[in-house]
């Protein structure tokens, strides 16, 4: 199956509907990826086939969920799930906050030959980060434990806002270390098409 088949079909799987277009600029960017990779290893996964669904499905399985107007995704790398989540959800203002000045030049370079108009990029460290604004959502994937995810981007959460972490397995010891003044809200466990591990969207908000 070739990739625009093996993306359709796992969107398909998700139930989502995508905006026009947003597949194929997926693809552009996974095609983007994998150019950089060789150079700069953004990311521990090689093989396209193995992207889509470890990558591209992986980001696009919490878009239901994570529906924000302003969002952070922090510690984002490679852009995860910052960009595919930017092309999914048009609407939403995405902050792609990395502190490797060669995993920054890579998402700035992704935003001008993907046109991603709705994506800003810093290159920051989170914990001396200084936006100007707060967020609806501040979004991570595999950045840390929650307790210190919390305690570096809690204070980017605008008051109603939420922290969203993508954890695999259901982290339970995590769960009962998390600060005081925050609470687990929501654990959504998610089945991402063709991958046979354990995947779980954590929503923390203020207690």
């Amino acid at each position: 199956m070739n990739l625009a088949a093996k993306l359709a079909e796992g969107v398909a799987e998700l139930g989502l509907k995508l905006p026009g277009q947003v597949e194929s600029r997926l693809l552009d960017y996974l095609a983007l990826l994998q150019k950089w990779n060789r150079t700069y290893n953004l990311t521990a996964v090689r093989e396209p086939s193995k992207m889509v669904g470890q990558h591209l499905l992986d980001c696009l399985a919490v878009t239901p969920h994570v529906n924000a107007r302003t969002m952070a995704d922090i510690g984002s790398g490679a852009g995860l799930p910052g960009i595919p989540l930017a092309l999914a959800l048009p609407q939403a203002a995405v902050t792609l906050v990395e502190s490797s000045h060669k995993k920054a030049a890579f998402l700035q370079q992704a935003k001008i030959e993907l046109k991603l108009d709705n994506v800003a990029v810093a290159c920051e460290r989170v914990e001396t980060w200084q936006p100007g604004e707060k967020f609806e959502m501040v979004i991570s994937r595999a950045f840390s434990d929650l307790a210190e995810f919390v305690a570096l981007a809690g204070r980017h959460v605008a008051p109603n806002g939420r922290l969203a972490a993508m954890k695999g397995i259901y982290p339970h010891e995590e769960v009962t270390q998390l600060p005081a003044g925050w609470r687990l809200q929501k654990t959504i466990a998610l089945t991402v098409p063709g991958l046979g591990a354990q995947r779980h969207l954590l929503l923390i908000g203020r207690a």
